[in-house]
Parts: C-alpha cells; sequence; structure tokens
C-alpha cells in the first residue's frame, strides 16, 4: 500500500442497497475510501473481488469465509461482521493470519417475530390465498384455523425461543420447549413447560427451531423426528439450515406426511432457482431475512463505522478473535 493511501473497505453483499444511507461512513475520510457491493459472489470471483481490500464488511452469513478464502486474501487485516456471532467466518484461520475479527450490536430479536408470523400465515393459507386472489379467485376451497388452544412446540428455548414462546402465549397456546440443556426449573420461569424431544415432535401442532448451530445440534430435526410429527403439524425454521435434515423434510412434505412448513435459512444461500425445496407442497419460503430489518441494520452500519475507526486508532472494538 503506498504511503498515506486510504485504506480499502469492503462492504459485501449489500441486497438491500442500504448501508451508505444508514451511517456516517464519511466519518472515515481521508483514511479509508469505502466500496459497497449489492451482489453476491462466490469462489475466485469473491476472491478476485476481494483481493484489493484491508477491510471487510460482512452482513450475516450472506458470504462465507472459510480457510481456503481467508488464506488467499494476504491483504485482509480487519474482517467485521454484523452481530456478534459468525459461523461462516472461520475464526481459526483468521487468528493465524493475524487478522482481527470484530462484531456489533444486534438491537431487537426480529427473527422470533418473523418466525410467528410465519406461524400465523400457516395457520390462515395466507400466501395461498393471496395467490389465488390475484388470479382472480374470491373464494376458495381451502380453510384456515385459529391457533389458540393449540400447542406450539420450542426447539431452544434461548432469547429467541424464550420470545417466540411469548407470542405465542398471548395468542392463547399451549408453549412445549425441549433443548439438551433445558430444565424445567428454566422452562417453568417464562411460563412454559419443558417435555422430551419425542414427546414435542409428537405432539405440537407447530414446531418452531430456534438453537445455535453446533457440532451437537447438527441434524438435530432429522428424518426421524420429522416421521413422528403430526400429519397435522407445521415445521418453522428461522435459525440454522444445518439444525434440519432439508431432504427428509422434503420428502414428508410431498407425500403429504405433515401439513407444511416454513424456512428463512436454506442448505444452499442463496436458494438456486433449481432448489428441491421451492417445488415442496405447502411451504412458505422467505431468503434469510429474519435480521433484516431497519433497526438490526441502524446497530449494524454505525457499529461497523466505529469498529473502522478503532481499528485505524490501534484500538480495536467488540473484538471476536482474542
Amino acid at each position: 500500500m503506498q504511503a498515506n493511501a486510504p485504506v480499502k473497505v469492503a462492504v459485501l453483499d449489500d441486497f438491500q442497497n442500504v448501508a451508505l444511507g444508514m451511517a456516517d461512513w464519511g466519518r472515515l475520510a481521508p483514511a479509508a475510501a469505502v466500496t459497497v457491493f449489492t451482489d453476491n459472489v462466490t469462489g475466485d470471483a469473491l476472491i478476485e473481488r476481494l483481493a484489493p481490500f484491508e477491510v471487510v464488511m460482512v452482513i450475516r452469513e450472506r458470504t462465507r469465509f472459510p480457510r481456503e478464502v481467508i488464506e488467499k486474501l494476504p491483504r485482509l487485516k480487519l474482517l467485521i461482521t454484523a452481530g456478534m456471532r459468525n459461523l461462516a467466518i472461520d475464526m481459526d484461520a483468521c487468528k493465524a493470519r493475524g487478522i482481527i475479527v470484530c462484531g456489533t450490536d444486534t438491537g431487537s430479536s426480529p427473527t422470533a417475530e418473523l418466525a410467528f408470523g410465519m406461524l400465523l400465515a400457516l395457520s390462515r393459507n395466507m400466501l395461498a390465498e393471496d395467490h389465488s386472489l390475484r388470479a382472480g379467485n374470491w373464494q376458495t376451497q381451502r380453510i384456515g384455523f385459529g391457533v389458540k388452544g393449540l400447542t406450539l412446540g420450542v426447539v431452544g428455548l434461548g432469547r429467541l425461543g424464550a420470545a417466540m414462546a411469548g407470542y405465542a402465549k398471548a395468542f392463547g397456546m399451549d408453549v412445549i420447549a425441549w433443548s439438551q440443556n433445558l430444565t424445567a426449573e428454566r422452562a417453568a420461569s417464562i411460563g412454559v413447560r419443558r417435555v422430551e424431544k419425542a414427546e414435542l415432535f409428537s405432539t405440537a401442532d407447530f414446531i418452531s427451531l430456534h438453537l445455535i448451530l453446533s457440532a451437537r445440534t447438527q441434524g438435530v430435526v432429522g428424518a426421524a423426528e420429522i416421521a413422528a410429527m403430526k400429519p397435522s403439524a407445521f415445521l418453522i425454521n428461522t435459525s440454522r439450515a444445518g439444525l434440519l435434515d432439508e431432504k427428509a423434510l422434503i420428502a414428508a412434505l410431498t407425500a403429504k406426511r405433515i401439513a407444511g412448513a416454513a424456512l428463512d435459512v436454506f442448505e444452499t444461500e442463496p436458494l438456486p432457482a433449481d432448489a428441491a425445496i421451492i417445488r415442496a407442497p405447502n411451504t412458505l419460503l422467505t431468503p434469510h431475512l429474519g435480521y433484516a430489518t431497519a433497526d438490526s441494520f441502524t446497530f449494524y452500519f454505525p457499529h461497523a463505522v466505529e469498529d473502522i475507526e478503532a481499528w485505524l486508532a490501534g484500538k480495536p472494538v467488540r473484538v471476536l478473535t482474542a
């Protein structure tokens, strides 16, 4: 880098094209120059794109940074992720290269709101009814149902799972929960009943996943769990695709062994146009937008500017690679 040349900063995957308007990036001038990319590229195209940049900001897990990518970006010195956890970044590879990884605050918990919105949409066939109405049909033979008195099974009762449980209780639903570490006392403290995994999957009318993906939770909902669900039950996943056996879910949906599913996360993202889940019946699919709200972004981008300023001053903040 030439003496006094500005540090080059890349902001990736700004699909909504809002990054520049949600923070005062001009504060970084003349020390840094910011380039925003509104599309997603992978593989060699990603490495070629990022080759000139010393600083990269990623919006959640829209772009993956495995070791093989990190090792091919010799100029990279600072990697910023929206949020304080990002499983798409190989932290060990960053440490080995001396790359500092910093995060941002996240604000509210919009993902739980999306999950409960999906629950209501499934119960009233909202997506199908919208499409039917636009096609000129005022009434259809479908009939929805209310959720009061039905059972929600929450898999993972952390911050987001507890929020989901609260929304369900406000609608008069019975809420049960399970995870490997969940205690009856923790469940009772928020008015939820802890059950064993088998009971949750066999009795719940809706099942919503709210676990952190780890080696222990990978594939926690597989073919056996899906097979145990009631034919009238629905599955909702706004957490991580790796929690769920997507092929088993597609098979169950195709065979009409369960009533439907709503997904915000997928094995391959962006979702390919020919993905099998798109052809599965009775599905509500959204493009990993659980966190993508204006209030979340008003934390992400200003904090990214703060992270860059602190790093330029030699005093990085919100460091994740300590």
